[in-house]
């Protein structure tokens, strides 16, 4: 994997996990970068949520580095704001940075109090770790209950060069659109201002992490960060920011299928593919409708070519359309044809819903141009298995 110039990664154990995995990252960039980030909209915020957003504002959105933990969420505490703070302190004195140019990250249980003496007494270790080599062991530092690691790159050809983005992610539950519940990290050499970054990643996201779920559930500590550095010398010409946008895309929806496929307890990934709709908004609603129905996600777990289940989760989107004008494909078989059933074979259409992947089209005939692509996976008894049993 090619990574992007100007950057240096950090892993190591700090004793927040309760067996001995590294559990503490770090990333660094050779100058401080523009900066742009996406954060939960859950009610309930992590404190190093609410201090990412005021050290981006104070900072007018230049980064030098992201200092990210699992294992603890630093939710819900009483100490969470002061252990957030101590920390990008400690960060900061380290490198030499503002404090406003370091970012905090947690992923991880919610309600323990964060001891930060593990992390403050780990930081020397952290910082003489940091090598341009290391971005595999800050992606499996991250891990929760994730099986992989998640990591990906992409190369954009300008005009006066080639410029390089890469991303890591978490996640694996508590994942559900509109910031499904993550941590997520992209990185580029490109030089970029920061409102150019804010744009790309609004527009990024929602075609990316803003189209995936799992279980329904967000988190307290959503934060996905886009960086561009500039050390490639490479300033992108107006016509040339679109390439970048496309990367950086290709990048984050790459990440984004991780997600989904490595679902809690999940056997297989779901692309729900809706065509037809009146806008694209309309779409969204009816894909996230049928990739949160927890009777679907069943249906596919045990390769049951349930179609009835897909329309009526339609039906419950909130969203207004002919059930008499849609038509359902499951791996390429019509199952549904004007809203009533169609002719296939239940046998081989189920040998097909063996496969590790599933493809669901929901098409509704007539005007409607609004078209959505949305990840899922199957449910399972082994998300029940993982979650019943997550803080032990």
């Amino acid at each position: 994997m090619i990574l992007p110039l100007g950057y240096r990664y950090s892993a190591t154990y700090a004793g927040i996990r309760n067996v001995a995995r590294d559990d503490l990252g770090l990333i660094v960039s050779a100058v401080p970068a523009s900066a742009a980030a996406v954060f939960t909209q859950n009610r309930v915020q992590a404190a190093p949520v609410k201090l990412c957003r005021r050290h981006l504002r104070a900072s007018r959105g230049l980064v030098g580095a992201i200092l990210v933990n699992a294992g603890n969420a630093n939710c819900a505490t009483r100490t969470g704001d002061r252990v957030a703070l101590a920390c990008c302190r400690a960060v900061g004195r380290q490198l030499k940075l503002p404090i406003s140019q370091v970012l905090a990250a947690s992923t991880g249980v919610i309600g323990v109090e964060m001891d930060d003496k593990k992390i403050l007494n780990a930081l020397p270790q952290l910082v003489a770790g940091l090598n341009d080599t290391r971005f595999p062991d800050v992606a499996r530092a991250i891990m929760t209950t994730d099986l992989v690691p998640k990591e990906t790159a992409a190369e954009v050809a300008l005009a006066r060069g080639t410029v390089r983005i890469a991303g890591m992610t978490k996640g694996s539950g508590m994942i559900h659109p509109q910031m499904a519940t993550t941590l997520g990290f992209v990185l580029t050499d490109a030089r970029l201002t920061p409102a150019e970054l804010r744009r790309i990643l609004t527009r990024a996201t929602e075609s990316s992490y803003n189209r995936i779920s799992v279980d329904g559930d967000t988190s307290t500590n959503d934060t996905v960060v886009l960086l561009a550095n500039g050390c490639s010398g490479l300033r992108p010409a107006a016509n040339e920011l679109g390439k970048v946008e496309e990367g950086v895309v290709t990048v984050m929806e790459t990440l984004a299928r991780m997600i989904a496929r490595d679902g809690e307890g999940a056997n297989k990934l779901v692309t729900i593919h809706v065509a037809g709709a009146a806008n694209a908004d309309a779409a969204a609603r009816i894909a996230r409708g049928i990739a949160n129905s927890p009777l679907v996600k069943t249906a596919i777990a045990g390769s049951d070519p349930n179609w009835g289940r897909i329309i009526s989760a339609a039906g419950n989107a909130g969203v207004a359309f002919d059930p008499s004008k849609v038509d359902i494909e499951m791996q390429g078989t019509p199952v549904c044809r004007g809203g009533l059933a169609a002719r296939f074979s239940e046998s081989a259409l189920k040998q097909k819903l063996d496969a590790p992947e599933c493809e669901i089209h929901f098409t509704i005939r007539g005007k409607g141009k609004g078209q959505a692509r949305f990840w899922t996976c199957d449910f399972t008894e082994g998300y029940i298995r993982i979650n019943a049993s997550y803080r032990t």
